[in-house]
């Protein structure tokens, strides 16, 4: 019975980190400019790998390699929004502008020409 329990929670913690990085894959080839894609790229690879790595912790069967887990979840944890947020930085030091809607009831204005 906990057997089962233990298999079901690590499904669902790797269904729902392939949801987070295939909706992050999605949010890269579907959002207009560098900004929106970038966040897309760091909000949902830290929670997809994060989730990955939960399931990975409960089917783990010594301590060290949990441990090395748990290890590698904080390392991305830590480095993949400061990573995300350095890179954005430098695009718009270098002059890297997002794109803003003339009304902010139009929406998207990259279908204008």
């Amino acid at each position: 019975m906990m057997d089962q329990l233990l298999h079901i929670l690590t499904w669902l913690a790797f269904a729902g980190g392939a949801f987070f990085l295939i909706a992050g894959g999605i949010g890269l080839i579907r959002f207009p400019d560098f900004y929106t894609r970038m966040h897309a790229a760091g909000m949902t690879d830290t929670m997809g790998a994060g989730l990955l790595l939960f399931g990975m912790v409960l089917q783990s069967s010594d301590v060290i390699t949990s441990v090395k887990l748990v290890l590698i979840g904080f390392f991305i944890f830590f480095t993949s929004p400061t990573s995300t947020y350095a890179i954005a930085n430098a695009a718009f030091s270098q002059g890297l502008k997002p794109i803003i809607a003339d009304d902010p009831d139009e929406g998207d204005n990259s279908s204008k020409t």
